[in-house]
């Protein structure tokens, strides 16, 4: 006679390897689809990466044109007033040497004048120093 446990135990044996590929397939699948959910991430913040490098590179351009433009104008109205401080300086140096020419041991219209001449002097250094600061 045979016990009730032979006729089991071939039963139990199938049921364990058909157990055992299901495992192996399931974690094979989990595995893989972990892999490929990296994948995916690492794929997706490679492309958020470039997206903002190029958003920046566009930014800065702009920001850069703006500066650029802003410092020409600077640069463009510091020399409209030192070609002015330039002629005014020209007439100063006009005046003083004809008022010296004219002028008697009396009179302390030339040093007023001289005084005039050195204050447009120093303006013109200040503004010509503003310009190579803007270059």
């Amino acid at each position: 006679m045979r016990s009730s446990t032979e006729p089991e135990a071939p039963y139990q044996n199938r049921t364990r390897k058909g157990n055992s590929r299901s495992v192996k397939l399931v974690l094979l699948i989990w595995i893989l689809l972990i892999a490929a959910g990296i994948t995916a991430a690492y794929l997706y913040s490679n492309h958020l990466k470039q997206d903002m490098l190029q958003q920046l590179q566009t930014d800065s351009r702009k920001q850069m044109d703006e500066l650029k433009i802003h410092y020409e104008a600077k640069f463009e109205e510091l020399s409209g007033e030192v070609k002015e401080l330039e002629s005014k300086v020209q007439s100063f140096n006009e005046l003083l040497t004809f008022t010296k020419d004219n002028a008697t041991n009396k009179t302390d219209n030339s040093n007023k004048l001289y005084t005039q001449l050195n204050e447009v002097k120093k303006q013109l250094n200040t503004l010509q120093q503003k310009m190579d600061l803007l270059k």
